[in-house]
């Protein structure tokens, strides 16, 4: 196994095949096999050998923290497809190499690690989702409510108005303004949640009381 001289052409496009479908030499995190493979590639790989180049500037971005990766630096030979012989005479001479898969077992075990690690963080990532409350939407509105003239009982009208229940309504403060010839307008602030109370529903349910109201406006809309 191996890739050969990483520095000839044969050798980085033996790598970039390598690399079509993993992320990394080794398992699923960065390790110090990257760091032996970058180290022996030298330098950046050519735009045509995409995975490999990617793979490439994706390590070396770890230059700084490479020494504090995990995993044992082995010998490059130990490194790449099982199928090619190592042409650098570094490993594949050694008998008991014949006998136990140092490659295939480390693989086994750091990928089992990797997937370990993954399912926690997942786990972890889930359990903080679901104890975060949802971010609840809600807009202060300022409704003008006007009678049909100046006779109009507009402690009843309030009284109507406020007689409106509803999930997600709270009614605030209020007066009346005068509009002229007499006539009052009641100005009551409500806070509302946005997904169960729209400024429609506010109007139909204040102009059914026919008797005291003759409209209802907004008079001012703010998200809170």
């Amino acid at each position: 196994m191996g890739f050969g001289d990483l520095k000839s052409a044969s050798g980085l496009q033996l790598l970039n095949s390598f690399l079509a479908d993993k992320s990394y030499i080794e398992g699923y995190v960065p390790s110090q096999a990257d760091v032996a493979v970058f180290e022996a590639v030298g330098s950046s790989p050519p735009p045509e050998l995409y995975h490999a180049l990617r793979w490439y500037n994706h390590i070396k971005s770890y230059e700084k923290q490479k020494a504090s990766l995990p995993g044992v630096k082995k010998a490059l030979g130990k490194y790449g497809p099982a199928d090619v012989e190592d042409s650098t005479g570094t490993g594949g001479d050694n008998k008991d190499d014949d006998d136990i898969d140092l490659f295939g077992s480390d693989e086994d075990e750091e990928s089992e690690e990797a997937k370990k690690l993954r399912e926690e963080r997942l786990a972890q990532y889930e359990s903080k989702k679901s104890k975060k409350p949802a971010l609840v939407a809600k807009s202060s509105l300022l409704l003008d409510v006007k009678p049909w003239d100046d006779e109009t009982d507009m402690s009843k009208l309030e009284e109507c108005v406020r007689s409106i229940h509803a999930d997600g309504l709270v009614w605030g403060s209020s007066k009346l303004v005068p509009v002229g010839y007499g006539i009052k307008k009641l100005q009551i602030q409500c806070v509302v949640e946005d997904d169960k109370v729209g400024t429609d529903m506010l109007e139909e349910k204040i102009t059914a009381f026919e008797d005291y109201v003759q409209s209802m406006d907004v008079a001012a809309f703010n998200k809170i």
